[in-house]
């Protein structure tokens, strides 16, 4: 084995200041998710001037580039020996650095349109290598603090909360303050605020996190045996972990699902500023809207999936949030939408945006609370608790999905024939049809492809819960270390 046999931990109830704490070093993923999948396409091409298919393909391989560094750093946090336990060096380790790169990223130099390209490709990969660093260590605490089917999902809101909240309190700062010139979302000038205050919140909030979790999870390991294993060793390990059926299954779903985020996240300002046409108070209105969608979320997500399970739970919210968001583009197709021929309805929109943001997100919550349970599921077949590796594996796949979408979205708004150094309210209706139903076609068929995936995860309560009886009665076999059983 690679590592030590490690017990898993008790089903008991965290306090919320715990559950709060961890959660609060999500903050670096939402703010790094805001930028590249709102903000980057858009600042490459209308603000550095290069074609938009280019950037939406740059990116992609940036991502799924970076992407093979993710079960590299999961399997080394599963290893890492430090007086502070697995985690924590990595925690305190990454944010500074992270915060640097994160400037430079939105700092190109003058350059050739090639260079350029070289530019956001390579900062692209360090930036979100350095975000892994910690994230995956992050998110792999939870199946640490508990093993409760319930707890976890509990856990998992919040840091889907702060995620979110972190994502939209830079979003908000970008739309009421950065942006809020004559230029609006193309001004250069807006960007250097930007990414700034981006990389002092992802830096805070990781080591704040990490600090007021230190004395719970900061338990020596230095004394664990190390047993010598050979490159191939540890791959043939990290295969037999990744190969998990219930794994694979849920990445398999979730790809899909990142793919639409990619899509509808890269594609939001020209819909919001091009589409919509809001001006600065609806784009400000609108971050609000988002944010008390995420409260929704994190309020209906417990009772939802206390009721249906986390696999029907998840199958259910996917299904409204895909007819609800694609429902609204079709509608202003067919020209029912209200407020046509004129300008369509803010409040309707809203309303709509409202229902189909809550259901996406609770989908995200129970999909990631899902990847948790798999833990055990793996522990049972190969003895070895591997929380890095698979949350790694995770996010691996995320930021594939991410790429493609993003790749797509360039290539929706392609098709679109959408002008470059465009101004709202002077694109032809011919061209905004086109994005309407490229995006809603894209998004529907993806995501209903997805569910019917979803539906092969095998995990239910009855399972996890008897999966844990049972790796607890192994527990209790085993001597301890003077060959006594417990």
């Amino acid at each position: 084995m690679n590592a030590p046999h490690v017990v898993a931990p008790n089903a008991a109830r965290l306090p919320v200041w715990l559950k709060a704490t961890h959660g609060l070093g999500s903050i670096a993923y939402g703010v790094k998710d805001n930028g590249f999948s709102t903000f980057l396409l858009l600042f490459y091409n209308q603000v550095i001037g290069l074609d938009a298919g280019i950037v939406g393909a740059a990116i992609m391989v940036a991502l799924i580039a970076d992407a093979f560094v993710d079960p590299v750093i999961g399997e080394l946090t599963d290893r890492t020996r430090s007086r502070w336990g697995r985690r924590l060096p990595w925690l305190y380790g990454a944010p500074i650095p992270l915060a640097i790169m994160w400037m430079l990223l939105w700092h190109p130099p003058e350059m050739n349109d090639s260079m350029t390209v070289a530019w956001l490709i390579g900062f692209a990969i360090i930036v979100r290598s350095l975000v892994s660093m910690c994230e995956v260590p992050s998110v792999a605490i939870v199946p640490e603090l508990t093993t409760d089917y319930d707890e976890r999902t509990a856990v998992m809101r919040y840091r889907f909360l702060f995620g979110w909240g972190g994502g939209l309190l830079i979003l908000l700062l970008a739309y009421g303050v950065f942006f809020g010139g004559a230029k609006g979302l193309v001004d250069p000038d807006g960007y250097f605020p930007y990414a700034l205050t981006g990389a002092l919140l992802m830096a805070g909030a990781v080591m704040i996190s990490a600090a007021g979790q230190h004395k719970r999870i900061a338990v020596s390991n230095v004394a664990d045996v190390k047993p010598k294993t050979t490159l191939r060793q540890v791959l043939a390990e990290m295969r037999d972990t990744l190969s998990n059926r219930a794994f694979l299954w849920l990445i398999f779903a979730a790809l899909f699902g990142f793919v639409n985020q990619g899509i509808t996240f890269s594609m939001n300002n020209y819909l919001l500023g091009f589409f919509w046409q809001f001006d600065q108070t609806e784009m400000v209105a609108y971050v609000f809207l988002l944010f008390a969608s995420m409260i929704a979320a994190f309020l209906l997500v417990a009772p939802l999936s206390a009721r249906l399970g986390k696999r029907e739970g998840a199958i259910v919210a996917g299904a409204i949030s895909l007819l609800v968001n694609s429902g609204i583009y079709f509608a202003w197709i067919e020209g029912v939408f209200p407020g046509l021929p004129g300008k369509p309805s803010v409040a309707t929109m809203f309303a709509l945006v409202f229902v189909s943001n809550s259901f996406s997100i609770i989908l995200m919550i129970l999909s990631s609370s899902m990847m948790a349970d798999v833990v055990e599921a793996s522990q049972s077949e190969t003895g070895r608790r591997s929380e890095g590796l698979f949350f790694a594996g995770y996010f691996f796949m995320q930021k594939c999905a991410t790429g493609i979408g993003i790749f797509i979205a360039g290539l929706i708004l392609s098709f679109a024939a959408f002008p470059a150094n465009a101004k709202p309210g002077e694109v032809g209706g011919d061209v905004l049809g086109n994005l309407a139903l490229g995006y809603a076609l894209a998004v529907l068929v993806i995501g209903t492809l997805g569910l019917i995936v979803m539906r092969k995860f095998p995990i239910s309560r009855a399972d996890h819960e008897a999966r844990l009886a049972l790796l607890d009665d192994a527990a209790r076999a085993e001597p301890d270390a003077t060959g006594v059983h417990p």
